[in-house]
C-alpha cells in the first residue's frame, strides 16, 4: 500500500474520532493542550490498536480466501463508508449531539468513545491481512494521524461549533468507499 493510499485511509478512519473530538471541544469551556492530547491519545491509540487486532484475526484466514480478498476489502470498506454516510445525513434532532457530559475525560467515558469510533478500523485491519500491508508502520501512521486530527478537532469544536461534525463523517464515508473501489480495480487489473 503506497503512502498516499495509507494517508487517505488514515484520514477516512479518523473522521469519526474527529467528529467526536469536535463534540468534546464544543462541550469544554477551556481548552488546554493537555486536554486535547488526552482526547488524541485515546482515539489515536484505539485507531492504531483496532486495525492491528483485525490484522491478527485476518491473517488466520488469509490463505483460505486469497482468491477473493479484494472483494472482501471492497465490501468491508463499502459497508463502513455507507454507514458513515448514513450517520452523517440522518436526522439527529431528537437528541443533542454533544451533551454536556461529553466534556468528561474520565477513562470510562473515553474508553467507550474510543471503542465506538474505532470499530470500523477493526474491519480495515482484516483487509490489511489480505493486502499484505506492513502492519506496524501502517497502524502507527493511522494512530498518529488520528491523534493529530482528534487534538485539532477539540480546538475546532471549541472555536467553530458543531456544524462540521456531520461533514467530517460524510467525508470519511466517501473516502472509505473510494478506497474500496481502488483496491478492487487494482486487483482486477483495471488500475495500474
Amino acid at each position: 500500500m503506497d503512502l498516499l493510499t495509507l494517508f487517505t485511509l488514515a484520514v477516512g478512519l479518523s473522521m469519526d474520532a474527529f467528529a467526536v473530538s469536535i463534540c468534546k471541544g464544543l462541550s469544554m469551556r477551556r481548552i488546554t493542550l493537555g486536554k486535547a492530547a488526552i482526547v488524541g491519545l485515546w482515539f489515536g491509540g484505539f485507531q492504531a490498536g483496532m486495525p492491528f487486532l483485525g490484522y491478527l484475526l485476518g491473517v488466520q484466514f488469509r490463505d483460505r480466501i486469497t482468491a477473493i480478498d479484494h472483494w472482501i476489502a471492497f465490501v468491508l470498506l463499502g459497508i463502513i463508508g455507507v454507514n458513515m454516510i448514513r450517520e452523517a445525513v440522518s436526522e439527529k434532532e431528537e437528541e443533542p449531539c454533544c451533551p454536556q457530559e461529553e466534556a468528561s475525560l474520565a477513562a470510562k467515558d473515553m474508553f467507550l468513545l474510543a471503542v465506538a469510533t474505532s470499530i470500523d478500523a477493526l474491519a480495515v485491519g482484516v483487509t490489511f491481512a489480505f493486502l499484505d500491508v506492513e502492519i506496524l508502520p501502517a497502524v502507527s501512521f493511522i494512530g498518529v494521524t488520528t491523534f493529530l486530527l482528534s487534538a485539532v478537532g477539540v480546538k475546532v469544536g471549541n472555536v467553530f461549533g458543531i456544524r462540521y461534525e456531520s461533514r467530517a463523517e460524510l467525508a470519511g464515508g466517501v473516502i472509505l468507499i473510494l478506497l474500496g473501489f481502488k483496491i478492487l480495480l487494482e486487483h482486477l487489473g483495471i488500475l495500474g
